[in-house]
């Protein structure tokens, strides 16, 4: 699938070129963007120059990180969480906004002091693609003041807000020094479709280089935690945070989202 999906890309990429140019320089162009399709090297070359986040890992070892976005609104769930991952010495990566640290500083240390990690998801939650340069750079650069200031620690993780990203936003978070990071299984959870539903959909998904998503809101994710935990634990999974998961040099991402060592 991924391999098809990168070939439609490609022909998309074609396609809207060859209204542009006709004749050799149109066959010159499709050659060119064939042999990055067939040549998976120069293809994540092409990617990280051109800005991509990390949805996943490619990994033998079956790793997964669980990950959840934190905001204001709605019941904040973060501290029975906090209670569930230390019952079954699980350790997450909590993406969280500047506005939750503003009012609930105490549990973001919480969070730090767990030995969970901690990722910048944004000061106020704006829609990236619709931001400048210098908002984007601003709301990362305010979380990383805030978060720092309560935890120490040093902050290298961002997911943007509703996941919604293009190539001035990632270029301009990277320039941060943030790794821009996805999901490949999305719990769906804000939508609180049923808490059965959600969980299937993890349980089905999940598989060795999975980032998991889930909020520190939704209604049925307290009590699908454990289930998740303990079922992917029983097929041999393990959990840990995206920072050890992911390769922090020496990668590239292809265009399904896959980070790749080397």
């Amino acid at each position: 699938m991924g391999r098809l999906k990168e070939g439609l890309n490609i022909a998309m990429i074609s396609k809207n070129l060859l209204r542009k140019v006709t004749g050799a320089a149109a066959v010159i162009i499709v050659c060119l963007l064939m042999t990055i399709l067939f040549n998976s090297r120069n293809l994540g070359v092409f990617l990280k120059a051109n800005g991509f986040p990390i949805y996943s890992v490619e990994t033998n070892e079956k790793k997964i990180a669980l990950t959840f976005d934190v905001s204001v609104g709605g019941e904040d769930n973060t501290e029975e969480l906090l209670t569930t991952l230390k019952k079954y010495k699980v350790k997450a990566t909590f993406f969280i906004l500047g506005l939750y640290a503003d009012k609930y500083s105490e549990r973001v240390i919480d969070i730090y002091k767990g030995g969970n990690e901690i990722g910048n998801h944004s000061d106020t939650h704006p829609i990236m693609t619709e931001a400048s340069t210098d908002r984007i750079t601003q709301e990362v650069n305010i979380t990383d003041n805030k978060l720092e200031k309560l935890t120490g620690a040093k902050i290298d993780l961002f997911r943007f807000p509703s996941g919604a990203y293009d190539g001035n936003a990632i270029r301009a978070v990277e320039a941060t020094g943030h790794f821009c990071i996805q999901w490949n299984v999305d719990s769906i959870d804000w939508k609180e479709q049923g808490e059965q539903k959600e969980l299937d959909r993890i349980l089905k998904n999940a598989k060795a280089g999975s980032i998991l998503l889930f909020h520190n809101n939704a209604k049925y994710t307290p009590a699908n935690i454990p289930k998740v935990i303990e079922e992917l634990s029983k097929r041999g999974f393990s959990f840990v945070t995206v920072s050890n998961l992911i390769y922090k040099k020496d990668y590239h991402i292809n265009l399904s989202g896959v980070q790749i060592n080397g």
